[in-house]
């Protein structure tokens, strides 16, 4: 009969041990992110926020003796009262809106004056133009019957899109709130990132992993504040001098628009179609539709020069990893993707300089044997 080596059973069972135990880290880790998944982007956009406010909390604090609690929930509460300002005007001024229309469709109030001849005359689209607007103008409510279906379609994915935008909203108001409690342990959280960044990468490279991400986050951040800012100035404008009726309202939306990284254009040709709609085709009507769709697309040129300031790798990297991020995981991805492509591109160049010194050869020098001295 033959028997198992005893070393041979002390491995086999060494290896069932290993196996049973990754078996259960791996049902672990699973369990946890099946609990921790439906709060992911809570806490993401939390973690997002609270990198972006920290340097703002440190100031603060020195003027508040040095109280983290205090300082961290008067940023909050700053947030949201400069939040739910303009919310709260923009609602209204969409409700008085709304309210304004149903009363000049029962009225027959609405008018559409016809179109000029000229439009008749625009290449490929010209004659359709003409067509729809004089029977705007003429026949208004067998048009609208006309394009019942259509505008039904146009409906559902406006209310699908209002809707989501409502849940954005309550999950950074939520996520707002949070990043307080993250910033009253600023110090605790940043050492708790310094050290697992450090297991992960070494203790050489890991604070210098954790700055680059913190650097990438608020460069980000501040680059999206920065731009929206600035387009809502240059279209803003424009509205005030054309008088366009809620300009300042109109101005926040674009201004919100920027920052949810939706295009400023589903404010800008609305408009547009508002002012050659009442006033036609003028020479200042025509300047201004070039001028506001031009500064309506500002944020495709001004991301390039304000992306990326302040951080140790170059501008491109943080500017494809914010349009790739945003392309794959949305407004989320926009300061993921920046932060894993700074990331990989730190390390990817650490792997490359960290090359073995290269060997000296070394060369043997042949020696003539000496001859002895004749005596």
């Amino acid at each position: 009969m033959l028997t198992t080596p005893i070393s041979e059973r002390t491995l086999s069972r060494g290896m069932l041990d290993v196996l049973i135990r990754a078996g259960l880290i791996a049902i672990l880790a699973v369990v946890c992110f099946r609990i921790f998944y439906p709060f992911g982007s809570l806490l993401v956009w939390s973690l997002i926020l609270a990198v972006t406010l920290y340097p703002l909390h440190l100031r603060l604090r020195k003027h508040l003796s040095n109280k983290d609690g205090l300082t961290a929930t008067l940023i909050v509460v700053l947030a949201l009262v400069i939040l739910a300002i303009p919310m709260y005007l923009l609602g209204v001024a969409l409700v008085d809106s709304v309210d304004r229309a149903m009363e000049m469709a029962k009225s027959g109030g609405i008018r559409i004056p016809r179109p000029a001849e000229s439009v008749a005359g625009w290449p490929l689209v010209g004659g359709r133009v003409y067509a729809f607007w004089l029977q705007a103008s003429t026949d208004l409510t067998g048009l609208i019957q006309k394009v019942t279906p259509q505008l039904k379609g146009a409906g559902a994915v406006l209310l699908e899109t209002a809707a989501g935008v409502g849940t954005g909203l309550l999950i950074f108001i939520f996520a707002l709130i949070i990043s307080g409690i993250f910033m009253a342990f600023g110090e605790e959280s940043r050492n708790a990132a310094v050290r697992i960044a450090s297991r992960i990468f070494g203790p050489e490279a890991g604070p210098k992993i954790t700055e680059l991400c913190a650097a990438t986050i608020r460069a980000v951040a501040q680059g999206v504040v920065g731009i929206a800012f600035i387009q809502m100035l240059l279209v803003g404008v424009g509205f005030l001098m054309k008088g366009i009726p809620g300009a300042g309202l109109l101005a926040l939306a674009i201004l919100l628009l920027g920052i949810m990284q939706l295009p400023a254009t589903l404010i800008t040709i609305p408009v547009i179609i508002y002012v050659f709609a009442t006033e036609g085709f003028s020479v200042a009507g025509i300047v201004f539709a070039i001028y506001v769709f031009i500064a309506g697309l500002a944020d495709n040129v001004l991301k390039p020069l304000l992306l990326g300031r302040g951080v140790d790798v170059p501008m491109p990297v943080v500017l494809i990893g914010a349009l790739g991020g945003m392309v794959t995981g949305g407004v989320i991805g926009l300061f993921i993707g920046p932060v894993v492509l700074a990331v990989g591109y730190q390390l990817f160049w650490r792997w490359v300089d960290d090359q073995p010194p290269a060997e000296v050869p070394t060369v043997v020098v042949p020696t003539t044997p000496v001859e002895p001295k004749q005596p």
